[in-house]
């Protein structure tokens, strides 16, 4: 190993490297990273330049390699603040599992799941895509499309024969067709509202820096929902997962609402009351509520 291109971020209290291996897998076909039962490999770019990064776990460490470029310092800062933003490796959790721990039917989440994190999506326009592919249909055909989409129009590098991906640019997708989405299985609706979405960043009408810049939740959800094809579900889910906005809960997602029924906080999907209620004793911590919910779906599947 080429100690030069080795890096460690310290992990603190509450952070558990398997858990963030067990999300990015999952058994669903992610195109955008590749996960072993020791780490990650992923290509990110910093830039205009592609890195490969591989993260293994060390002794209340994180190690990340770069596989295939050399860096300077400004660079290996910028990886760093990738990896720890992807991972949510700084945040103390603790006063979430004080609150999970005063609830008698989600307190077990606190040892069951301990250490997951909220793993997040840097890019707003990757993460709005995302959700947009993956409405009213189920995950396996939404990870089979977004590969389809990733392979024709993203970057890739090769190492060691193997094929890495990088989400294809608002530039590139601003300037596909609706056809050509269509031969790939997309909807008539996503494609329009993918294509919609890519010209609004390209054009500088919609940023990631610009909805940050905004005073308030309201005033972000707003400015997301004001794009055709970005409806409440979406804005939430992309405010959640690049923004780390804690309030942004995907309200009326199908897997949300059958945990709440797993749990017997709800008895029927349309108790809305219930549903507030609960949230709003996690207030500041609503959407890692969201993550440990879903989380637990996998263990009532087995």
């Amino acid at each position: 190993m080429n100690i030069e291109k080795t890096i460690l971020i310290p992990t603190y209290e509450n952070f558990s490297f398997e858990e963030c291996i067990w999300f990015l897998n999952r058994n669903y076909d992610d195109c955008l990273h590749s996960v072993s039962k020791t780490g990650i490999i992923k290509a990110i770019q910093i830039n205009n330049e592609v890195y490969l990064i591989s993260l293994k776990e060390k002794i209340k460490s994180i190690e990340v390699e770069i596989l295939n470029n050399n860096f300077n310092e400004e660079t290996k800062n910028l990886i760093v603040s990738y990896v720890k933003d992807w991972l949510d490796v700084e945040r103390d959790i603790k006063p979430f599992y004080d609150l999970l721990k005063q609830n008698e039917k989600l307190a077990y989440m606190v040892e069951e799941y301990k250490g997951l994190r909220l793993i997040g999506i840097e890019d707003l326009f990757e993460t709005l895509c995302w959700s947009i592919i993956g409405q009213q249909i189920n995950l396996t055909f939404a990870y089979k499309l977004k590969r389809r989409l990733v392979e024709k129009f993203g970057t890739a590098i090769e190492f060691n024969g193997e094929v890495y991906h990088i989400f294809p640019s608002c530039e590139v997708l601003s300037s596909i067709t609706i056809e050509e989405l269509r031969e790939m299985q997309f909807s008539k609706q996503k494609a329009e509202y993918i294509i919609g979405s890519a010209k609004a960043f390209f054009s500088k009408e919609l940023s990631k820096e610009k909805i940050k810049a905004l005073p308030d939740f309201i005033s972000k959800h707003k400015a997301l929902t004001n794009i055709k094809g970005i409806g409440v579900w979406t804005a939430n889910y992309a405010l959640m997962k690049s923004l780390r906005e804690s309030q942004a809960i995907p309200f009326g997602d199908v897997g949300l609402l059958n945990a709440l029924k797993n749990h017997e906080i709800i008895n029927e999907r349309s108790e809305t009351e219930k549903i507030k209620e609960l949230f709003k004793k996690f207030a500041g911590w609503e959407s890692y509520l969201v993550i440990y919910l879903w989380r637990s779906l996998a263990e009532m599947k087995n």
